[in-house]
Formats: structure tokens, sequence, C-alpha cells
């Protein structure tokens, strides 16, 4: 963390703050070191997405509350303890989560090398050991079943669910991470899969309606 040190001081003063006024509105509690991760997660994309286009939000005080408060706020519905993230990109929500819940055990997957590339680095710059990169297409991914299975921004249910099938244990869950419009996905899920629990997600900062869809194999 003492090489991020550069990069934590050139964030913009309202940053911290706001970041502690969100995950305090959460009701999430951080240790410093936690604090302190997530920061140095925020200064690492910053600077990253300035010259690899990680992300389409430019601004790291939109950063905050679009990326690392809105992946917190699913916080209360991740149990792990081993939670793919499919399509992650720069690692989120699994990041995040990661750093907010020390005992999961976090797969980020994602095909996109650059990407990928940012997610080894965070990892090691922010010291995370519960967490694992992998570069693959999900088509051709192999690993032992996951207790959870979180896509924030990889594809509509149908996809999701299809592509990962052979991913989450037998009592596994799929978390998908939406936005409201997701009825019309949901009554073209695969056969065999439900909706177990739907979960209305206020992030704060952000007036844009995020919901949390919990999905399981029908008993």
């Amino acid at each position: 963390m003492s090489s991020l040190n550069p990069l934590l001081k050139a964030l913009p003063a309202s940053v911290a703050p706001q970041l502690d006024q969100g995950l305090s509105q959460l009701g999430i509690p951080v240790d410093d070191h936690q604090r302190q991760q997530l920061l140095g997660l925020l200064a690492l994309l910053h600077k990253w997405n300035r010259a690899y286009n990680l992300t389409a939000v430019r601004d790291v005080e939109d950063m905050v509350s679009r990326h690392v408060l809105d992946s917190a706020a699913v916080l209360p519905y991740v149990q792990g303890p081993r939670l793919l993230d499919v399509g992650a990109g720069p690692g989120l929500p699994g990041i995040v989560l990661a750093i907010l819940a020390p005992q999961l055990d976090v797969t980020l997957l994602d095909s996109n090398g650059k990407k990928v590339r940012f997610q080894r680095q965070a990892v090691m710059e922010l010291g995370l050991e519960n967490v694992t990169p992998v570069q693959a297409r999900v088509e051709q991914f192999e690993a032992a079943a996951f207790d959870q299975v979180i896509s924030r921004a990889f594809a509509s249910l149908v996809d999701f669910v299809t592509l990962t099938r052979q991913l989450p244990s037998a009592d596994g869950q799929w978390l998908a991470m939406k936005g409201p419009g997701a009825d019309d996905e949901l009554r073209d899920l695969p056969a065999g899969i439900c909706l177990h629990q739907r979960h209305l997600l206020e992030v704060p900062f952000e007036a844009a309606q995020r919901q949390l869809l919990i999905l399981n194999v029908k008993s």
C-alpha cells in the first residue's frame, strides 16, 4: 500500500468523505485498512482508466458511487465463501466485496486482457490474498463449484445462467445486479431456474434504480 501513497494524495479531497458517508448510509463498517484499500482501488482505477479505458466513468467522484458503493450495496446478500465474479471487468464488484469481507474467496473472471492485468495489479498493490484474477472466456472456464456466482454488467439473465450453469454448487446461487428493467429477462429464464429473492438497492448518491436478483435451481 505504501507505493500507492502518491496516488492517494492526488485524490480530490472530497473522495474520502464521500466514501465514508456512503458506507455509513449502507450500514457497512470498515476499519482503517479496508478504507485505505477502497481509496487505493479508486486511485488505481482512476490512473489506469486514463490510459486503458477500463470504464466509461471518468470522474473519480462518480467512481465512488457508481463502482465502489454500487458494488458494496450487495454485501448483505453475499455469503460465499467461494464467490465467482463473472465478467468482472476491472474487478467489480469482486474486489470491493473481497475488501469488505476478507473471509470470502473471490475469483475474478474476464476475457479482456487489459482488464485482467488491472485486476492483478490491484490485487498486488492492495495486498489482497483472497482474490484470484483469471483471464478466460466463461464458456471455457473450469473450476471447482462456487457457492455464489455474481455478475454486475456481464449479460442478460438468460446468457448469465446458461453460460455459467456448471459453475455454482448444487445448492448455489446466481446473483445478478440489474437496473429496473429485468422483468422481461426473468420471464425467459431457462427451465429449472427460478427467482429466489429480489432486493431493491439504495446506492448512495445514485438516483438510478438498482436491484439484485438471486436465482437458484428449483428444488
